[in-house]
Formats: structure tokens, C-alpha cells, sequence
């Protein structure tokens, strides 16, 4: 054979071989990212969504049950801070319950209309929206809450009239961009988190929930000094709403809150926490909280309390009658994490103990609950992680 030949074949053999030398550490560096990941996974406690179809996992006392009331709203495969990819907010009207699938932009529109707790149909009201979040109704309106704007839409027959669509408010964006939305009193209440962990705002509406007409005209603050209040609905008179409290004072401060709100008052943030607590981090004054309202009740730190409801039916028994349920979202900045349940709150002894727990189990993420409605003489509960729907009720 020609040496030349030799020669060739020898350079592509030595090729071949250097070629396959960087493979081998392609592969070595991959694997050892692979591992670093999961890790850090393990670390954050984001491990796998366990979307089963039974719930056996919830613990909750005697008597109660939780079922599916509606599946398949997006969902997470992994529990990451702040929303994840499933169902948010609830609303009812008639037979149908609304709910907002922000990481979609959808809003969906579940139909129960033989009334049995079980959704017959399921269908896209309204899509191609930015982050939608708060949904609120007022006679054939509805009002929805996206990250930049407040619209509003009419309906009729769980259809939207897309030539009625209108811009009703401008809303600031990012950070805390979750949008809450209710009408008491022919009035549109905005809830508009921080754009930050702890701070000075330039903008005024961040970190206050503003009051404006329907229109979206003469807007104002109703209640500053709330970092970032998710959840909030008018019961009996009383607005109750839940604040999440910042980060960086470690596991156990401050607390997460739930507030009465009162328009024109001061709820601390950023100055003061809890029950009149100074943040020393920021001192405006000698005594920066004498003028600030204290929390109703302080829930455990980091809890990422949201949605909330005021039982108002009648076939749980008398003990859970006028109480409140808060839905706490799970902690994602402590050890051990905390969350991951359904808090029952006393409003009057102004104390909480837990009602559902188990969607955290060790490292496994089960599930984070959002929002809560009365329904049927029972709750529905959203869960964003698992992208369900609940509900619970009692059957003795």
C-alpha cells in the first residue's frame, strides 16, 4: 500500500481518537452537571409533582373528604417560588366557577350546573391575556385582573362578547406581579404587591391595594403598607386580607399576616411587621409603627399565605361555622420549609391551628393550595403546582 495511504489512515485514526477523548468529557461534564441539579433540587425541595388521582396524602380531621372537582389546569412538574404554572384564582357565578390559569393566560370556565361538585364541562372563556389573576363580576360584567391593566368584558352563557372588551386601569408591572381584584361596594378594589423584597417605593401604588370607580376613574390608595396582599374578600362588612412578609430576617420573621383593612390606614410595610413590629432595617422615625394598624393574626413566617374564605355554609360542623380558611402557598427560603396546607383561623380568639396538610412530604411537592371559595355547603381550593381543583366537604 501507498505510504501516503498510511499516513492518511494514521491521521484520521489519531482524529478519531481525539474526537472520542472530547465525547467522553462532554459526557463526564454533562453527568456531573446532572448531578449538581438534582442536588440542588433536593436542597430547594423542588422535586417532582406527584399528580395521582387519589388524594389519600391530604390529612384533614374526621369526617371531612377532598376530592377532584377539576383537573388538567396546567401544573408544575417542579415546585419553584412564587406561581407556579397551574390554576390561580377562583370566582362563582350561578353554576360555573372561573379560574385563572396566569401562566397560560387563559381563564377557564368550569360548568356544575346538576349541582353535584363535579364539574360536567370544562372550557376556555378567555385567552392570549397577560398573567391574568383576579376575576370579580358585577352584574353582566366581568372584571379581570391581568399584570399591566385591569379590563373588563361582558358575559352571557359562559361566553365572552369580545366586541365589549375594554381597558378599565393601567397597572404597574414586574416583581410581585400577581394582580387581586374585588368589587365591594360599587367600588373596584386593586391589590398591587411591591416591586421588591424591602423598600422605599417610587411608585405609589405598589404595595397598596387602590381603590377606583368602575370606569377605572378616581383611583386611590384604600389601604397602604401591604408588601404583597394576594388574597382579600369582604365578609359580613369586613375586608380581611393576607400579606406576605419579606424575606432575609431568617426561618421565623416575620410573620405572614392576615389584616383587617380599614380605608386610609397604614398596614407598616416597609417600616414595621406583625403587630406593630419596627423593622430596624428601616427607620424612618423614633417610633415609626404608633401610626401603622397591627396584623389580626400572625401566621408562621414564610408560610406564602394568598387566598382566603369565611365558611358560610351549613354542613360542616358548628366549630368551623364563621371561620376562616387560608390557603398558604409554601415557603421556598426556609429550612425546613413550612406551608404547603389549609390553616383554619379563629377570627374572634384570633388564633390558627392547621385543617389540611400533607402536600408537603419530605422533599416531594405534592401540591401548593392558592385560592378558596365557598361552594356547595363545602370549599373549593385552586392548587397551582398540581393544577387542580378540590373540594372539600363533610360527610360526618
Amino acid at each position: 500500500m501507498d505510504p501516503l495511504v498510511w499516513i492518511m489512515l494514521g491521521v484520521a485514526a489519531i482524529m478519531v481518537l481525539i474526537l472520542f477523548k472530547k465525547i467522553i468529557k462532554v459526557v463526564l461534564v454533562v453527568a456531573v452537571l446532572v448531578f449538581v441539579l438534582v442536588v440542588v433540587a433536593e436542597k430547594l425541595t423542588l422535586k417532582p409533582a406527584l399528580h395521582t388521582s387519589g388524594l389519600d396524602f391530604v390529612r384533614m380531621p374526621l369526617g371531612f373528604k377532598i376530592e377532584t372537582f377539576a383537573d388538567n389546569l396546567g401544573g408544575s412538574l417542579v415546585s419553584t417560588p412564587g406561581p407556579n404554572n397551574g390554576a390561580r384564582l377562583l370566582a362563582l357565578k350561578d353554576d360555573t366557577v372561573f379560574v385563572t390559569v396566569s401562566k397560560q393566560g387563559k381563564i377557564y370556565a368550569l360548568e356544575d350546573k346538576d349541582k353535584d361538585a363535579k364539574v360536567e364541562t370544562m372550557s376556555v372563556f378567555l385567552e392570549n391575556l397577560n398573567n391574568p389573576h383576579g376575576i370579580a363580576f358585577y352584574q353582566d360584567w366581568v372584571y379581570i385582573a391581568e399584570e399591566d391593566r385591569v379590563m373588563r368584558i361582558k358575559e352571557k352563557g359562559n361566553k365572552p362578547d369580545l366586541t365589549t372588551m375594554e381597558k378599565v386601569v393601567d397597572l404597574p408591572e414586574g416583581s410581585h406581579w400577581t394582580r387581586t381584584i374585588q368589587i365591594v361596594n360599587d367600588k373596584l378594589l386593586i391589590s398591587i404587591g411591591s416591586s421588591c423584597n424591602v423598600c422605599i417605593e417610587e411608585d405609589k401604588r405598589r404595595g397598596t391595594i387602590q381603590q377606583c370607580d368602575l370606569e377605572g376613574r378616581s383611583c386611590k390608595p384604600f389601604a397602604t403598607g401591604l408588601r404583597n396582599a394576594v388574597g382579600f374578600i369582604e365578609h359580613e362588612g369586613t375586608i380581611y386580607a393576607t400579606d406576605n412578609g419579606r424575606d432575609e430576617l431568617g426561618n421565623d420573621l416575620p410573620p405572614d399576616e392576615i389584616n383587617i383593612l380599614q380605608e386610609g390606614k397604614d398596614y407598616g410595610w416597609p417600616y414595621c411587621y406583625g403587630r406593630q413590629v419596627h423593622d430596624a432595617g428601616f427607620e424612618k422615625e423614633k417610633n415609626p409603627c404608633a401610626s401603622t394598624e397591627p396584623s389580626l393574626v400572625d401566621l408562621p413566617a414564610h408560610s406564602g399565605v394568598l387566598g382566603l374564605a369565611v365558611y358560610t355554609g351549613n354542613k360542616f360542623p358548628e366549630e368551623y361555622r364563621g371561620k376562616m380558611f387560608v390557603a398558604s402557598h409554601g415557603s421556598w427560603n426556609r429550612e425546613p420549609p413550612t406551608g404547603y396546607k389549609i390553616f383554619l383561623v379563629d377570627l374572634e380568639k384570633k388564633s390558627f391551628r392547621d385543617f389540611a396538610t400533607g402536600w408537603l412530604d419530605g422533599a416531594v411537592v405534592r401540591g401548593r393550595p392558592v385560592d378558596m371559595i365557598n361552594f356547595r355547603d363545602g370549599l373549593l381550593v385552586s392548587d397551582d403546582n398540581a393544577g387542580k381543583v378540590y373540594f372539600v366537604s363533610y360527610e360526618g
